[in-house]
């Protein structure tokens, strides 16, 4: 086994920062919190850029929360990780899964059947510096964004297709 000797650093809603113990723990473990009710704040994506300046991992989830989709496909990604690429020149590694949507629900409590597999896929890095300069232009942010968006729905429909029958 190789490993990487980094731990990777997540964007997380500000709220859960404030809950006991696991508040403690994301701050101990320096993940990034977000405050979704200061829409276009930069200071989440501005700790993210200094992280992938100094050779760490950042995670993000661009839908920014759970999926609502009644198939659970992702939905429109939001431009951060796109802007964090364009910005740093870091390649975007799309990754997916599947079997984590019948645990994690946003309607409350999920099913925790003991054996329930979930998977994870991840696809090849997407390399966007071609489009560096192109960095402040909304148009070519969303289109970017849309092409991310439509790898990890791809990987996201591998799974779906190969996922054991008796827990879909």
């Amino acid at each position: 086994m190789i490993k990487a000797a980094r731990r990777p650093r997540f964007l997380a809603k500000d709220e859960l920062f404030k809950i006991p113990i696991v508040g403690t723990a994301l701050r101990g473990a320096h993940q990034i919190p977000v405050d979704r009710a200061k829409a276009g704040d930069p200071s989440p994506l501005n700790s993210a850029q200094d992280a992938l300046r100094a050779g760490e991992i950042v995670v993000i989830y661009p839908e920014g929360t759970v999926t609502d989709m009644p198939d659970s496909t992702p939905m429109q990604g939001r431009t951060g990780m796109v802007r964090l690429a364009l910005a740093t020149g870091a390649p975007i590694v799309p990754m997916a899964s599947w079997g984590s949507q019948a645990v994690w629900q946003k309607s409350g409590r999920g099913s925790l059947k003991f054996g329930r597999p979930v998977w994870v896929k991840v696809g090849d890095p997407i390399d966007l510096s071609a489009h560096a300069g192109e960095r402040d232009d909304r148009q070519v942010l969303r289109k970017l964004t849309g092409e991310v968006m439509a790898e990890i729905a791809s990987l996201v429909e591998d799974l779906r297709a190969r996922y054991p029958k008796r827990w879909a």
